[in-house]
């Protein structure tokens, strides 16, 4: 069986590109299965790895127990040990967030950091099939449609899962089989949390109705990513066919809309880009045969029925969402990301080729900075180019899906777009050989 598996191993890593012999792998490690026999399976096939634990401080001893269980591992294999305790729950207090949310900010904030510092390649996450098909499940209860059904990407950025094809099953088989020492987390039986009460009622409920559910599940995962990417070119397509941008403003041709089909997906899906609701989109096709004047508004946008033309306008500022960051601060969390800022010296300084970091000269920036969503109207220098770009056509150009714009940030010095995050910087910005200090900016991708 350990030959199956570290064969399999390596024909995942291949099939997905997520890393070569000469990386160097960061590896999460809690103490569970599921790491530990990631960490040993790394060891075995002669990857240069280090071990990151984070102890959350919310399970008392048996948290402590994990840590020192994960620490004898690395010592013993000779491995480099990074450790860290958080103050998890006042943190999710703090930032109004849920403890799953909080400790998910914490670790890979912290990973990143350690990646960076250490000059490790990538970080590996022992997520796995079972994962996956929680994921799936969580997703498709929320509602979040076919963008949803994807499930967890293999690679992002520097994450990278290597075990995603493994079932529970097999890992726990692989450990024992191994005598490979891991902790049990008994918050895992608990149903306190949503994703164990899909774990441990829900799954099991409708495994025994259905048997082999798990295994179609995870084949299923493959057929919906591969329809989302024919979903998404068809309504790119309507897209291009149905939306004219002219200055802040958007305008959709009425007779055009009305013989789309099928009529509530297409306007869903168009609308979503300005944040109207699908209860908003089904009004929106009311307003398709009603008299010129209606209106909706979504919390961003205002839609406005003319003649023959839907309009769509942004809303008052007041709508965007911002941080203020101090130059003393190093990282920077919202819902939707997270920033690690760092202060390094522009001497031998080697630009990475990376989108998500952002390199600066720091003397040509004022403190504070301003983290926001983008808005109609912003403009930019994108490095290279050396004249001015609206975002908003530097999105088409750069292909960005409708449905992603809403989620970009920019960050502000002094009223100056500097980067558009994990995107492009700002030319006017931009390193050059008197550089003497740098500013440097990872962006942390949501997960």
């Amino acid at each position: 069986m350990k030959t199956d598996i570290q064969s399999a191993f390596r024909k995942h890593i291949n099939d997905h590109h997520l890393c070569n012999k000469g990386d160097k792998i960061l590896l999460a490690v809690s103490g569970g299965a599921d790491s530990m026999m990631m960490a040993d399976i790394f060891i075995k096939e002669g990857f240069s790895t280090g071990i990151a634990h984070c102890n959350f401080q919310l399970r008392g001893d048996d948290a402590d127990w994990d840590e020192l269980l994960v620490k004898t591992f690395s010592l013993k294999n000779n491995i480099p040990f990074y450790s860290i305790r958080f103050e998890t729950k006042s943190f999710s207090e703090e930032k109004r967030l849920s403890i799953e949310e909080a400790a998910r900010i914490l670790r890979y904030a912290w990973f990143e950091k350690i990646r960076e510092h250490h000059g490790y390649t990538f970080i590996a996450t022992a997520h796995h099939q079972n994962d996956n098909n929680e994921t799936l499940l969580f997703n498709f209860f929320r509602g979040t449609g076919i963008h949803g059904l994807h499930s967890i990407p293999v690679k992002q950025g520097k994450i990278i899962r290597p075990i995603l094809f493994l079932t529970k099953k097999g890992i726990k088989e692989y450990v024992i089989e191994n005598n490979i020492p891991y902790g049990e987390d008994i918050t895992n039986s608990s149903d306190d949390y949503t994703r164990n009460y899909l774990r441990n009622t829900i799954i099991p409920m409708l495994e025994k109705q259905f048997p082999g559910l798990e295994k179609r599940l995870n084949q299923n995962i493959k057929r919906f990513a591969e329809a989302e990417q024919l979903y998404n070119e068809s309504i790119d397509r309507y897209r291009k066919y149905l939306i004219e941008e002219k200055e802040n403003e958007f305008f959709i041709p009425i007779l055009k809309l009305k013989k789309c089909t099928p009529l509530d997906t297409i306007t869903y899906e168009i609308f979503k880009e300005w944040n109207f609701s699908f209860d908003q989109s089904l009004q929106i096709i009311q307003i398709l045969d009603s008299d010129p004047g209606k209106s909706v508004e979504s919390k961003t946008h205002r839609l406005i029925r003319d003649r023959k033309w839907l309009i769509i306008s942004p809303l008052a500022e007041k709508n965007v969402s911002y941080i203020l960051i101090e130059k003393d601060r190093s990282l920077v969390e919202t819902a939707n990301l997270s920033l690690h800022l760092q202060m390094q010296s522009g001497e031998g300084y080697k630009i990475p080729a990376e989108s998500h970091i952002a390199s600066l000269d720091a003397a040509k920036i004022t403190f504070p900075l301003l983290l926001r969503t983008w808005k109609q109207g912003d403009y930019f220098y994108p490095l290279g180019l050396g004249k001015k770009k609206k975002l908003s056509r530097f999105f088409i150009d750069q292909k960005v899906p409708l449905h992603e714009k809403e989620k970009k940030w920019v960050l502000e010095s002094d009223k100056r777009i500097i980067w558009v995050v994990g995107m492009r910087v700002d030319d006017r910005f931009k390193i050059t050989k008197g550089t003497k200090e740098v500013l440097k900016i990872t962006l942390i991708y949501d997960l």
